[in-house]
């Protein structure tokens, strides 16, 4: 595989535009050291948050604006999986979009990589950023991290929105997907090492067919796959969601939760969204947003954002 040099590659002339995005919205990179110092298990999260450089005049404004929390799924570091949402929202919450252990610049020492350990790494970020209540938004596996963080810290969350994102998935789910993508293990799935496995990967995550020069798929591999690839196949192994035939998930008490799923998602079928919307119980609804499959936060950005704001911003 031939490797660009910086200055000629797409998707690090495409970084610096983002980051500017992030940074125009009022976000700044950060980075958090969640353990002691003498603690064997170091935790560290690297996240874009509201820039604490900012005059007092904006500090007091945004004291004022209520708290929402990005999770991004697996693949690419979080600032690749959230931009249009940021510049959306920034104005009306202070907006944090953290980056999952072993994503981005976000490391740990500990053994452990369930999704419970990164809800739990989330929920000690905001506590110590002084964050009390939030509202949380998790996308596909980020999906599996927001809803640990509302059933194990219910008193700081306010509002859940779980995007494309199987949370009710049960073993025959992941045989049905694997058969779909026509591999033997999820890894050759969700972590591409050539460009005909990245294809595979968007084929089944994009309802629009996008024709991407051999030259831009290798670039992407290996800009945005190719780190802590052992890591991250540690993580898909150790999520617990999808290991038995049954399905452990349960309503989130007194919580109101959005439901939005692309009408032709290929990763989590329909079908599940429809089931999941009843196992979360009265308080849950679902939105279907049609023409787009696993991700229709980029797909159809501005749909996607006008019926989460709707939901947030109801009171």
């Amino acid at each position: 595989m031939t490797i660009l040099p910086s200055f000629l590659s797409p998707v690090s002339l495409w970084g610096i535009y983002v980051r500017r995005c992030f940074a125009a919205s009022g976000l700044s990179q950060q980075s958090m050291q969640l353990d002691d110092d003498d603690d064997d298990e170091d935790t560290t999260l690297h996240f874009w948050g509201p820039n604490p450089n900012h005059q007092t005049a904006l500090n007091r404004s945004r004291s004022q604006k209520p708290s929402l929390v990005l999770i991004h799924g697996f693949g690419p570091a979080a600032m690749w999986q959230w931009r249009k949402q940021v510049q959306f929202f920034s104005p009306h919450f202070n907006v944090y979009v953290p980056d999952l252990v072993f994503f981005g610049g976000s490391t740990t020492e500990s053994k452990e990589r369930t999704e419970t350990f990164q809800a739990a790494s989330v929920a000690k970020l905001l506590e110590k950023l002084g964050v009390e209540r939030f509202s949380v938004v998790g996308t596909s596996y980020g999906g599996f991290v927001a809803y640990h963080v509302a059933r194990t810290w219910p008193e700081r969350v306010d509002k859940v929105v779980i995007a494309s994102s199987g949370v009710n998935m049960r073993r025959r789910d992941s045989d049905s997907l694997l058969k779909r993508a026509d591999v033997d293990q999820i890894e050759d799935l969700m972590l591409p090492a050539t460009a005909a496995q990245l294809h595979k990967l968007m084929r089944l995550a994009m309802f629009k067919k996008l024709m991407i020069p051999q030259f831009f798929m290798n670039d992407i591999i290996q800009k945005l796959y190719s780190d802590k690839r052992n890591e991250k196949m540690e993580l898909l192994k150790g999520v617990t969601i999808g290991r038995d035939d049954t399905t452990m998930i349960s309503p989130l008490p007194n919580k109101e939760v959005l439901i939005v799923w692309g009408e032709k998602d290929q990763i989590f079928p329909l079908e599940m969204a429809i089931e999941l919307e009843k196992l979360l119980g009265t308080k849950a609804r679902l939105e279907v947003i049609k023409n787009t499959s696993h991700m229709p936060q980029v797909e159809d950005s501005i749909q996607f954002n006008n019926i989460v704001q709707n939901f947030l911003c109801k009171s």
